[in-house]
């Protein structure tokens, strides 16, 4: 493997998987929209002077990446629903630094990202990832030996195998480091077995020959809101998913505008054409509960579809809910900071979320996600409001 540089990456594809799918959407169904991001620093963290400077140039480097015909090679054998048009532009594809705003007003980290959607949608996860790691260096942070980082990963997967369940790793946003991604993946790789089914981020997956998961986040019914209203947002973006990827990538994320609202338009046909739905905010159990009834209101078997939970995992959170759902639908996990970032100091409580988008037929239009967590909602007040509002919540 190659060595990482400080601050810098050494792939284009070192990014979670549903940016790329998300991109493939976005070029073929709406390449003149635009786009802007915001960093939130939820965890109120304080920055060291000359934090931006150095941020700045890392980012400025990734404008080298390029996809390679190894790495190109490896998508074409293992995403065929990536069709070769898309293939061949991510190929051509370069990062321009010019789309990133850094700055910093004393212990203050300020992000913004503006642009073409279907160019823009690859920085959030590098620029969490970057910031996160940027952050531990320069702060003197002190990790455990690598060793321990093994022996830890190891002894985590041994314990969801005892559980029977399947695991994949989602932690490059919030990871320690590079280095420490690595070693997770290679223990998940050495230990895992029957439990580890894959990564979310496509350089991982590829170095240790293991799958690429993931399909959609919250940005993609984010910008269908600004294109098609609140109403219509989750219809039409399953909709428009399903046009692009024709049953592939069936896990559809149900919390952009509550699960509340998603399940009165998640229907028969979208019931049974989704293989199922993606848990990321809320009470686990309540939700299972309300994605059982859901099937069962339609005369589907429950236990023929699948949650993905992803929200903020542990050990003792998984046996909960595996204690929960046992038999009653199918389970799979997410598991991302509390496996790449277990090291020691305490991981970033940090996002980069869309803020703003332009229809290439609409004007710029501010976004919110309502999550079944309140603590999770972003965005303008006054937008939140005014969704909240259009979709009777209280």
């Amino acid at each position: 493997m190659l060595p990482h540089p400080a601050f810098s990456f050494v792939s284009i594809l070192d990014n979670d998987f549903y940016k790329f799918t998300m991109q493939q959407g976005v070029v073929r169904l709406f390449p003149g929209a635009k786009a802007r991001y915001q960093f939130i620093n939820r965890g109120h963290h304080t920055f060291p002077a000359g934090f931006a400077q150095v941020l700045k140039v890392a980012v400025q480097e990734m404008a080298l990446l390029k996809l390679t015909k190894e790495e190109k090679n490896f998508l074409e054998v293992t995403c065929p629903y990536l069709d070769p048009v898309y293939l061949d532009f991510l190929e051509g594809y370069r990062y321009n630094p010019e789309e990133v705003s850094i700055w910093q007003e004393g212990e203050n980290l300020e992000v913004k990202v503006e642009g073409l959607w279907y160019r823009t949608i690859l920085w959030e996860v590098p620029l969490m990832s970057l910031i996160c790691e940027l952050y531990y260096k320069m702060t003197d942070a002190v990790r455990i030996s690598d060793e321990e980082v093994i022996d830890i990963t190891r002894k985590k997967i041994e314990a969801y195998h005892n559980l029977g369940v399947t695991v994949a790793e989602f932690g490059t946003r919030r990871r320690y480091s590079y280095e420490v991604h690595s070693l997770v993946l290679k223990a998940l790789k050495k230990y895992g077995g029957g439990p580890f089914i894959g990564s979310s981020n496509v350089h991982m997956a590829m170095q240790y020959q293991t799958k690429p998961i993931g399909t959609h986040a919250h940005e993609w019914f984010m910008f269908h809101a600004a294109r098609y209203g609140f109403n219509m947002a989750n219809a039409i973006g399953l909709e428009h998913w399903v046009d692009v990827y024709r049953g592939d990538l069936g896990i559809a994320l149900s919390d952009t505008y509550t699960s509340e609202i998603f399940f009165k338009q998640f229907d028969k046909m979208f019931s049974k054409l989704f293989d199922g739905v993606r848990h990321d905010s809320g009470d686990p159990l309540l939700f299972a509960d309300k994605v059982i009834a859901h099937y069962e209101s339609l005369g589907i078997d429950p236990r023929t579809k699948t949650i993905i939970f992803s929200d903020g995992l542990n050990y003792d959170k998984v046996a909960r809910i595996v204690a929960y759902c046992k038999d009653k639908i199918g389970l799979s996990f997410g598991i991302g900071t509390n496996l790449t970032n277990d090291v020691g100091p305490q991981p970033m409580n940090i996002v980069v979320k869309m803020t703003a988008a332009y229809p290439q037929d609409g004007e710029w239009t501010d976004v919110v996600k309502l999550s079944d967590d309140h603590g999770k909602y972003t965005g303008a007040e006054k937008m939140i409001d005014l969704a909240k509002t259009i979709l009777a919540l209280d």
